[in-house]
């Protein structure tokens, strides 16, 4: 945990390129103030050449940490002074904290908020109550498997575009994932307990994932960690089939939870009105 003083003003912030659309500003300043913190969360642009540099300057300038987004998390494993185990595993790091002695540690929360996020939507779900359909391979799928593979999950059906990507995310993270083909997407709905989404497709700006539900029982809970815009058109069709859907604000929201507070030592909460409050910037 990051070591705060009272005569300090408390720092922390985003790097990203681009930075300037995140929601973690709005989130992180509401819970400063919520919580009477005299500080502040800033965006920071740094573009990829940049970021060595950008993290050696955080013990300088008081920081406290940061969270790292696109295109900052891979590189960043070879850049901080340590890797707690799970970002190890995930192969990611999103939240980068201060040590009293001016080291970094490098931690991920996204595995965290997702399974938090799911939670707080449907209080009653398991990981284990049947096969889960996960779309992607990417760095938020990585954090969603690691997820569902610590909460019990017994069947995870992995589907990308680039069968060889999934294929080879099976074998490193190991677990119950099956890796199938893209023309297997649709067949391997059948059964299922949850369908997720883990791609950028669906995301202002992108098309919509192509995938058709016929198969998926009504039943099935279906995900999306797109929070912009907060229901996606994979989430649409969903809901107006009757199956139960979860966007991805809350992933957001959540993961920024034990990043506050290994900054600055508490744990906030993720309130109505907060989730509101973010709400209205999305």
């Amino acid at each position: 945990m990051a070591i705060t003083r009272p005569d300090r003003f408390l720092l922390a912030g985003v790097m990203g390129d681009p930075v300037m659309h995140s929601r973690s500003p709005k989130l992180h300043n509401y819970w400063l103030a919520k919580y009477g913190l005299a500080g502040a969360y800033v965006p920071l642009a740094i573009t990829a050449g940049y970021l060595r540099a950008a993290l050696r300057a955080l013990p300088a300038l008081g920081f406290s940490g940061c969270n790292l987004t696109i295109p900052h998390k891979e590189a960043a494993l070879g850049l901080v002074d340590k890797v707690d185990p799970l970002a190890r595993r995930i192969g990611a790091v999103n939240c980068v904290v201060v040590a009293a002695d001016g080291s970094l540690e490098g931690q991920n929360h996204d595995a965290f908020g997702y399974i938090e996020s799911v939670r707080e939507a449907q209080p009653s779900w398991r990981a284990d109550r049947g096969p889960i359909i996960v779309i992607g391979a990417g760095g938020g799928a990585r954090a969603v498997l690691v997820s569902l593979i610590d909460g019990g999950a017994r069947e995870i059906r992995l589907v990308n575009r680039t069968p060889a990507r999934a294929k080879s995310l099976a074998r490193e993270l190991g677990g119950p994932i099956i890796a199938l083909n893209w023309n297997e997407r649709e067949a391997a709905l059948g059964g299922a307990a949850m369908l997720i989404n883990a791609t950028n497709q669906g995301m202002v700006g992108e098309p919509a994932l192509d995938l058709a539900l016929d198969s998926l029982p009504v039943t099935a809970l279906v995900s999306d960690i797109i929070y912009i815009p907060r229901e996606t058109a994979l989430l649409a069709a969903a809901r107006k089939r009757g199956n139960p859907t979860v966007n991805g604000l809350g992933m957001l929201l959540h993961q920024a939870r034990p990043a506050f507070h290994a900054w600055f030592g508490i744990m906030p909460e993720v309130t109505p009105e907060l989730r509101a409050t973010i709400e209205a910037t999305t």
